[in-house]
């Protein structure tokens, strides 16, 4: 039976579509990775075609392109003002929906491969990996000063080439200020990790973690029900 849709979804989708239905059903890896392998294959077909010259122009204005796309995003978490920063955010590609906040001074890579939950703060000065995608659940907290990363080098590659895995953090999670969140990693649903903690593995739902590296504390309560959201006004 088809089921009915209320009128506040209805609202929602004809606002927000593109987080609403990231919101309630997710990413569809399977697609995304077969769209990107067609897209590659074409890519490929047309550089083995095209002169030389013609592939190195195209080399320049993409890697050019991505360094000004830093460079403005960067500039435009100094604006104090929640509204103009989030728009801007999503002409980026970043999933943000309207109930959740962003203080200023953030900065991003790839914000086309990040999901932002519903009812989120994520306080000032974060930095957000998206490269390798990062999906945040709903009410999760994160201090300020932050860093999530989604890729790094490797320490005994000969030409120190980056790796990377996606890193999710679940609802109701708090990740406090300064931790330091590292590539393929899973913030469990109501986990809480130290100020100042380096996450270099998974973290248990509603686990505590603290130090360097991240080790698990004491265990959280599991009744929690609180919204979050709350954005300070002209930061």
């Amino acid at each position: 039976m088809r089921r009915r849709v209320s009128s506040r979804e209805s609202s929602v989708q004809a606002v927000r579509p593109r987080e609403w239905v990231v919101r309630r059903y997710g990413h569809d890896h399977r697609l995304s990775r077969a769209r990107g392998a067609v897209f590659m294959t074409l890519r490929d077909e047309v550089k083995s075609l095209a002169p030389a010259p013609v592939v190195s122009a195209v080399r320049w204005r993409r890697e050019m392109w991505a360094d000004l796309r830093l460079r403005l995003l960067s500039d435009l978490g100094h604006v104090p003002s929640h509204a103009i920063r989030n728009w801007f955010y999503r002409r980026a590609g970043m999933a943000l929906p309207v109930t959740s906040s962003i203080h200023w001074r953030a900065e991003f890579y790839a914000p086309e491969r990040i999901v932002v939950g519903e009812y989120c703060t994520i306080g000032d000065t974060c930095f957000l990996d998206g490269r390798s995608g990062l999906t945040i659940g709903d009410s999760v907290n994160l201090g300020s000063h932050v860093t999530i990363y989604t890729r790094q080098h490797a320490v005994d590659s000969p030409d120190f080439a980056e790796v990377g895995a996606p890193v999710r953090v679940g609802d109701h999670a708090w990740i406090a200020s300064y931790a330091i969140v590292l590539p393929g990693v899973t913030i469990g649903e109501g986990a809480v990790v130290a100020a100042g903690a380096v996450v270099t593995k998974d973290v248990a739902p509603y686990a505590m973690v603290a130090g360097n590296p991240a080790r698990f504390v004491r265990e959280r309560s599991h009744e929690l029900t609180y919204r979050l959201g709350y954005a300070k006004r002209f930061v």
